[in-house]
C-alpha cells in the first residue's frame, strides 16, 4: 500500500511517454527518427526530452517543464523514454557529444546540439 502511495506520489509509470497537457510530443523510439530530426533542426529549434520514467527527479522536471515551457511554431519537442528505448539514448549521447543525463534537455539547431541542461537546471533555463 505504501509503494503504490509513492508511486502516485512520484508519477512513476512504466508506459509514460507523454503527458496530459496541451505540449505536442512526438515520441522518439527508434534510431532513424534521428536523421529527421536533424533535417528537421536545420529549419526550426528541435528539443529532445530524454525522460526516466522511474526516476522522481525526472518525473518532477518533466512536470515543471511542461508548466514552464511556452510552444512556438518555430520549436518541435520529442519525448525519449530512456528506459524503453536505451539504444536511441545512446545513440543521442553519441550523436550530439553530450553526457548522458536523465532527465536532460537537448537543444538542436541545424544539426547541433546548441545546449544542454539536466535535472534542475532545464527548468532554470527556460
Amino acid at each position: 500500500m505504501a509503494m503504490g502511495f509513492i508511486k502516485n506520489l512520484f508519477s512513476f509509470n512504466e508506459e509514460a511517454s507523454e503527458s496530459n497537457n496541451s505540449l505536442k510530443w512526438i515520441q522518439l523510439n527508434s534510431l532513424e527518427q534521428l536523421d529527421e530530426l536533424r533535417t528537421v533542426s536545420q529549419d526550426m529549434t528541435v528539443m529532445i526530452f530524454k525522460h526516466s520514467t522511474r526516476c522522481g527527479v525526472s518525473s518532477m522536471v518533466l512536470k515543471e517543464f511542461e508548466k514552464s515551457f511556452r510552444p512556438n511554431n518555430q520549436t518541435v519537442l520529442y519525448f525519449l523514454n530512456l528506459l524503453a528505448h536505451r539504444d536511441v539514448s545512446n545513440a543521442v549521447a553519441e550523436q550530439f557529444r553530450v553526457q548522458h543525463q536523465s532527465p536532460q534537455l537537448l537543444v538542436i539547431e541545424k544539426g547541433v546540439c546548441v545546449k544542454n541542461a539536466s535535472h534542475y537546471q532545464i527548468t532554470e533555463s527556460l
